[in-house]
């Protein structure tokens, strides 16, 4: 993507999570030394702190509503899109929050 999309851009700014495969190790073991050196160069990466990534926010907000609102089988597109607009009201109401 570098290549294709950045190509004249000196840095690229990363934000990631902490998963594993997420690292400057990661472009050695997905290409030849020379292009992945070249690339890592290209790359400044900042990290999400590991006991509040965002992605953590996400899923636990996906759990909670696939408990609320999902454990059944919805018939329709049109009643599926109505159950989540009225969770995603109550939950908003409530306002709902995480403790980072």
């Amino acid at each position: 993507m570098l290549d294709v999309h950045y190509p004249k851009a000196p840095k690229i700014k990363l934000v990631m999570d902490n998963l594993s495969t997420h690292s400057i190790a990661s472009l050695y073991r997905a290409f030849e030394p020379e292009t992945a050196r070249r690339l890592a160069k290209r790359l400044e990466i900042h990290y999400t702190p590991k006991h509040g990534s965002w992605l953590n926010i996400a899923e636990i907000e996906l759990s909670v509503m696939t408990s609320h609102c999902l454990g059944r089988r919805i018939p329709s597109i049109i009643e599926l899109a109505h159950e989540l607009s009225v969770w995603e009201c109550v939950r908003n109401q409530r306002q709902k929050g995480v403790d980072w």
